[in-house]
């Protein structure tokens, strides 16, 4: 099902844009971007934009690679509907001197092995139609293909006081569905700011130039800018730290049925999170995220390794329920002398 729907979106949307070249403001032409990466995070809700202190912070808030003090490698792989769509990530941080950081992130979302009929199809009366009892289908000419998107994060931050820190990212997208490819350029800055030694408030303006993606049919879709904030606050707790999360998506695409509430053409969408983390050895987590789903997670902290588990369930009725999403990501941090941030 999943194939064929794909199939139907390329035949409909590209077809028709080759046609009439246009540029439009897309509501949901960056929404692959919006699912999330790292057991952590995604095992609080998604509630991160004031908790990013480790190589996921390219995507959730550009400001949080700042945070850190060793080199960074994290990897997630998510397999959702039967294995039929693969969304993969990779990411790389690095610190640079005593107040910057630097980033790689890499995801890839795709739907492989969708099956292409439009060459093999024998039309007996030449009507472009299955009406005739000869017409049928040629199966040695069925072809595959894949529906691609790809997302480059290249990501700059900077410990600008000890108070405040500073983000931004050059955000490189490819778009790929048979023959027909798009690419888009956009930028993202972001700002976490202590209020406290245990309250943090954070920003990330998405795509805060509004980001073209151009298709290879002359078709133009506008990514229009998204605001997101939260706060996050650090309470010990039964000898560890217990800590819950707010964060509030803001978008202004005129989302009225696709987002949690609206005013007008304004949409918000909020994530909770929480967190238990036992003396950074083990930690459990819960959260509710923008597309109304519960989340559980744990992480274990070994030497110079975090493995986290995210678990994701809609809340929907039995019969009508979308099967469960599990993550499982890891993070390698390089925690050695040598490559430790210098003046830290």
């Amino acid at each position: 099902m999943i194939k064929r729907i794909a199939f139907i979106f390329a035949i409909i949307v590209f077809y028709s844009g080759s046609l009439n070249s246009q540029t439009v403001i897309s509501k949901y032409a960056g929404e692959f971007l919006a699912i999330g990466v790292g057991g952590r995070p995604l095992g609080m809700g998604g509630a991160y934009v004031a908790v990013a202190s480790d190589a996921t912070a390219g995507y959730y808030n550009p400001a949080g690679l700042a945070n850190l003090n060793y080199p960074q490698i994290s990897l997630m792989h998510d397999e959702r509907y039967g294995n039929l769509v693969n969304y993969n990530y990779a990411s790389v941080a690095i610190p640079y001197s005593k107040d910057w950081s630097f980033g790689l992130s890499v995801m890839r979302l795709a739907v492989d092995g969708i099956y292409d009929t439009r060459d093999a199809l024998i039309d007996y009366n030449g009507d472009g139609t299955l009406d005739h009892p000869k017409d049928r289908l040629d199966y040695s000419k069925i072809t595959e293909f894949s529906n691609q998107d790809w997302a480059f994060y290249l990501t700059g931050a900077k410990i600008h006081s000890d108070k405040l820190l500073l983000g931004a990212n050059i955000k490189i997208i490819h778009r790929k569905i048979a023959e027909f490819s798009a690419t888009g350029i956009g930028f993202d800055i972001g700002a976490i700011y202590f209020l406290t030694e245990q309250l943090a408030l954070g920003a990330n303006i998405q795509d805060v130039t509004t980001t073209l993606v151009a298709w290879s049919t002359g078709r133009n879709e506008l990514i229009s800018p998204t605001l997101k904030v939260g706060s996050a606050y650090k309470l010990d707790f039964l000898g560890g730290t217990f800590t819950p999360a707010l964060d509030l998506d803001i978008r202004f695409e005129n989302r009225r049925f696709a987002s949690q509430f609206n005013i007008g053409a304004v949409s918000f969408d909020p994530h909770i999170g929480l967190e238990y983390n036992f003396k950074n050895i083990f930690a459990i987590r819960g959260g509710y995220n923008d597309v109304k789903q519960f989340t559980l997670g744990a992480g274990i902290k070994l030497p110079k390794l975090n493995i986290d588990y995210s678990f994701a369930r809609f809340n929907m009725s039995e019969e009508d329920r979308l099967p469960d999403t599990h993550r499982i990501s890891v993070i390698l941090t390089l925690e050695e002398p040598r490559f430790m941030r210098s003046g830290s």
